[in-house]
């Protein structure tokens, strides 16, 4: 059984607890008065009657506090399983997945939104759980007691859940408004705090801010559009309480005073167990409208949770859904040519990447961003093991798109890659990044010190040594060496600024610790003066020797020592081969080296 479930059948037999010892106090008050101020009794004889009265509210306000503590439990457990949901699920979102939407979005769902869930769990279930079992004893007890004035309540009191409903369905609409617009004005405050600077730059930081204003007015907006449903929701429950206890205070005087009917014990117990009655279906209605706020910041969660499983479940069968048979065709292809050890090995291809230098084909690969847009195409690309690549073309030719279908950071829309004769889709994506490393023109350096991000590439515990000797392979030790704290230097957000060739040196020094079977590289040394290009490209070719590189390259020096040079133009793979082969056969291949020897760019 689920500790949810048990907290809730807990909450449920201290409910029942409590609705006796709330007709026990009123019935216990109701003869104390009867006693002392009808029958003229003395203190004396009374003092046992008042005596049991106190323990009663001492145990009503113990089984109200522990009502509160489980619904406490309840909404620590649920925010923390949720919460944990949610890292999880981003944590292991494919790559495709993490990149989409804005990054203040998913912190503001990631923490806004589920610690707006509170109040479903700590206020409406225990609330919703008194409201099923309480009332209704009270209402047999009156029944039992004045049948009139359990008629009155049986008619009065479903206007409360009636108006409940009608607000809470408002009141949820409106609450998924406002963490839609939440997310909105956390992303655009995160991106313009990330990008002030350019802002700035272009003048642009007033109209920015404009930006921020108007999205930060729109949820203002939809909260205290929220907040006006509260108040209406409050007057409209007081009213009916107030309108109902009047008419059932009527009834009852009549009885009482004009046709006599009644004993003053009856009339008095019934006149505070009315009160309890609608005071209960009142504070249900209250936490109703809490429960309803936080239902859509559940929803919320569950939605961006949905999201990124449904992007998940796409991407890892979306080349098996949409390219069945031409993938099953082939794999008999490839059974036919394939050995018994590398049958067993292709089973395995799920559980672990071959830790060796893999050769990696590219078969009727196709991929578009969007419906009429830029698209790939690629018949048949062959990379073989440790093999030296270079991609070059001019700028939106697909070079990078090519990469990025390569490393499985997107996924074709019609065709196959493969590892070592084995389709990429079946790789576990966490055992298939552990032995790639994609070095980009901006790597991400995170808060910390030189030493923690080096220590990223390794992927689990690493000794210093082993990080210093990574900072030196990747000719990071010269820069460490200018510096008074050496690795422990502070870099990052806060810490001290890292030049173009620094970064690329700490992500050189990240996949030297890692030693990947497969090295990406996207245009690593544009923009970066002689001798840091040099010493980036002695460490690149010292990491190459035991891996299968691809670069997308601008530099001369990089295509020249490439084993292959595939030259993509809008999309296609025009021509591949080696520099001097393409020199001979491909103007526009040649023409751009002639362009690169003049001083110009490629």
């Amino acid at each position: 059984m689920s500790l949810q479930r048990k907290n809730r059948i807990l909450l449920v037999l201290l409910s029942l607890a409590l609705g006796v010892a709330i007709i026990s106090q009123a019935a216990l008050l109701a003869e104390a008065v009867q006693r002392i101020f009808v029958e003229k009794a003395s203190f004396s004889s009374v003092i046992l009657l008042l005596g049991i009265l106190l323990a009663v509210m001492a145990v009503r306000t113990l089984l109200t506090y522990g009502n509160g503590k489980i619904g406490l439990h309840m909404a620590a457990h649920a925010k923390m399983h949720m919460r944990a949901n949610v890292l999880q699920n981003l944590t292991h979102a494919s790559i495709a997945s993490s990149m989409d939407g804005q990054t203040g979005g998913k912190v503001s769902v990631a923490l806004d939104a589920v610690d707006e869930a509170d109040s479903y769990f700590s206020q409406y279930t225990p609330r919703m759980m008194e409201a099923a079992i309480i009332p209704l004893l009270i209402l047999v007890v009156t029944f039992t007691l004045h049948a009139n004035t359990g008629w009155i309540m049986l008619c009065t009191a479903p206007f409360i859940p009636l108006f409940m409903i009608l607000v809470g369905l408002q009141t949820k609409n409106k609450s998924e408004e406002k963490y839609a617009q939440l997310s909105e004005f956390s992303g655009t405050f995160l991106d313009s705090l990330q990008g002030l600077v350019t802002l700035k730059i272009f003048g642009r930081a007033n109209r920015q801010k404009q930006e921020i204003e108007r999205s930060s007015l729109g949820y203002r907006d939809t909260t205290m559009g929220i907040l006006k449903i509260a108040f209406t929701n409050t007057f409209m429950l007081e009213s009916i309480v107030m309108l109902s206890i009047g008419i059932v205070a009527l009834e009852l005087a009549i009885q009482l005073l004009v046709f006599k009917s009644m004993t003053f014990h009856t009339a008095f117990l019934v006149l505070l167990l009315v009160p309890e009655f609608y005071s209960l279906l009142k504070n249900t209605g209250t936490a109703f409208h809490s429960g309803r706020t936080s239902m859509g910041a559940i929803r919320k969660v569950e939605q961006m949770l949905a999201e990124t499983s449904n992007t998940n479940m796409l991407s890892g069968g979306e080349e098996i859904a949409h390219n069945h048979e031409e993938e099953a065709a082939y794999k008999n292809d490839i059974n036919d040519r394939m050995t018994q050890e590398e049958r067993d090995t292709g089973r395995t291809a799920q559980q672990k990447l071959i830790p060796m230098p893999p050769s990696i084909e590219l078969v009727n690969v196709r991929f578009q961003y969007e419906p009429h847009s830029f698209e790939l195409e690629a018949e048949q690309i062959s990379f073989k093991p440790g093999e030296n690549v270079a991609i070059v073309g001019k700028s939106g030719s697909g070079k990078t798109t090519l990469l990025h279908l390569i490393s499985g950071l997107l996924k074709p829309t019609a065709g196959s890659v493969l590892i070592n004769g084995s389709l990429l889709s079946q790789y576990d994506e966490t055992a298939c990044f552990e032995h790639i490393s994609y070095i980009t023109q901006h790597p991400y350096i995170f808060a910390g010190t030189l030493a923690e991000n080096i220590a990223i590439g390794a992927g689990g515990n690493v000794s210093r040594a082993d990080i210093e000797q990574a900072a030196e392979e990747a000719g990071l030790a010269e820069v460490t060496a200018q510096l008074e704290q050496g690795m422990d230097t502070l870099v990052g957000e806060g810490g001290r600024g890292l030049s173009g060739g620094e970064k690329q040196r700490l992500a050189l020094a990240r996949a030297f610790l890692k030693r990947p079977a497969i090295i990406l590289f996207d245009e690593p040394t544009v923009g970066l003066d002689l001798h840091t290009e040099k010493v980036l490209q002695r460490s690149i070719a010292s990491l190459a020797k035991t891996a299968t590189m691809i670069t997308v390259a601008h530099r001369l020096y990089t295509i020249q020592q490439a084993d292959n040079i595939l030259f993509m133009d809008n999309g296609v793979l025009v021509d591949a081969g080696t520099h001097q082969e393409l020199l001979e056969r491909l103007p526009p291949y040649a023409e751009m080296v002639h362009i690169q020897r003049k001083g110009g760019l490629a």
